[in-house]
């Protein structure tokens, strides 16, 4: 019989056995890391091929590469938004008949300035006279130089020709561009939750399906849309008017996109991101999610009051009064100092118009506008 083991205080301690976690824990851990790793790369790949990159812009454009202005300053970056009306998509058709035509609705220049602690938005009216170059259309027709309103270069040109049109107007060279179209807008308004703005009027427009009460308010996608596009209905009914309108609108869009609620919070960021990336058309240079980001990264670092929203000098056409032309040499100075990327003035200075009644000077912003980003 073996002798009893030692007890007391002789006896050696009995050995420690080391806890050993389960093999399923260890495999069920690593099958939720990847499986989030998984999830993450879904969702970017998704969020990736939403973007519709326009090669055919690219190509036109390389045709007509011995015409366009060169770039002056180095790392200045001029990026042209372009909001489409088209009424072709899916989800398009409720804003009117779809005629197989699209013209820009909304065109903004977008100015980053070469050290990146300033930007500056040009509106560009679409009922400004403008020489719209030679251009081809997407089904392969060809339409000679004309002298007409600004809009009419997306109708019958598209990108390309909106782009050769601006450069032509202005001497600036655009680097990129983005052409977002309806659904896009109010999916986008939407993600965010509404934008809160201040009426000082009622609206009642039946042309845009708006209206509103006046005072403190948030307005979802559709009835956003029918704010910027509301145009005789509220202030003045001037073109010039409403660009003011849809400037501020889109500052307080950027303003929530920007705030920590959305871009802090996954659930929150992702249907922006989708929104916004699904309704998108970008030239090479910007159709990526990186690509993007990165450009949204930059803009985002520009402090909020170096950050400026101005429309082109204009007054009313001499041959047609709900036409504009544009202010000289207003116009040149804001132009030049774009190209060589030098301060541009604070817009109370920085673009004139000539009032439509007095024929007195007054910054070309201003108008009779109905909104406020805050009520009181």
């Amino acid at each position: 019989m073996a002798p009893p083991a030692p007890s007391g205080p002789s006896a050696p301690p009995a050995p420690r056995r080391r806890r050993r976690w389960p093999r399923w824990v260890a495999l069920g851990t690593a099958v939720l890391v990847l499986s989030a790793a998984g999830v993450g790369w879904w969702l970017y790949e998704r969020l990736d091929r939403n973007i519709t990159t326009d090669t055919r812009t690219a190509r036109q454009l390389e045709r007509h590469a011995a015409e366009r202005p060169v770039a002056v300053v180095r790392d200045a970056r001029n990026i042209l938004l372009i909001g489409s009306d088209t009424r072709g998509g899916a989800g398009n058709g409720k804003y009117g008949r779809d005629s197989g035509t699209q013209r820009s609705d909304t065109t903004i220049l977008l100015h980053l300035a070469a050290d990146r602690r300033s930007a500056t938005a040009v509106s560009v009216p679409r009922d400004l006279m403008v020489d719209i170059p030679a251009c081809e259309s997407a089904d392969g027709a060809s339409h000679a130089a004309r002298f007409a309103q600004f809009n009419w270069a997306f109708e019958t040109g598209g990108a390309a020709c909106t782009i050769r049109t601006v450069e032509k107007l202005t001497g600036i060279r655009v680097d990129h561009h983005m052409i977002v179209d309806f659904r896009g807008f109010t999916r986008m308004v939407d993600a965010v939750g509404g934008v809160e703005l201040c009426l000082k009027e009622p609206v009642d427009d039946a042309e845009a399906h708006l209206r509103l009460p006046a005072g403190r308010q948030t307005l979802d996608g559709e009835d956003a849309l029918g704010y910027v596009r509301a145009r005789y209905s509220i202030g003045d009914g001037s073109d010039t008017a409403r660009i003011g309108r849809q400037q501020e609108f889109l500052g307080a869009l950027v303003k929530k996109v920007s705030g920590n609620g959305v871009l802090l919070n996954p659930r929150r960021l992702y249907p922006v991101l989708d929104a916004a990336t699904s309704s998108l058309t970008t030239d090479p240079g910007l159709g990526s999610l990186r690509k993007l980001y990165g450009l949204v990264s930059e803009v985002r670092e520009i402090p909020e009051d170096r950050f400026r929203f101005l429309t082109v000098p204009r007054r009313p056409y001499t041959q047609d009064a709900n036409r504009d032309e544009l202010v000289r040499p207003d116009a040149d100075r804001l132009f030049r100092q774009l190209r060589l990327d030098e301060p541009v003035p604070a817009p109370e200075t920085a673009a004139t118009r000539v009032d439509d009644t007095a024929g007195n000077r007054t910054p070309s912003h201003v108008g009779t506008r109905a909104m406020d980003t805050k009520c009181g």
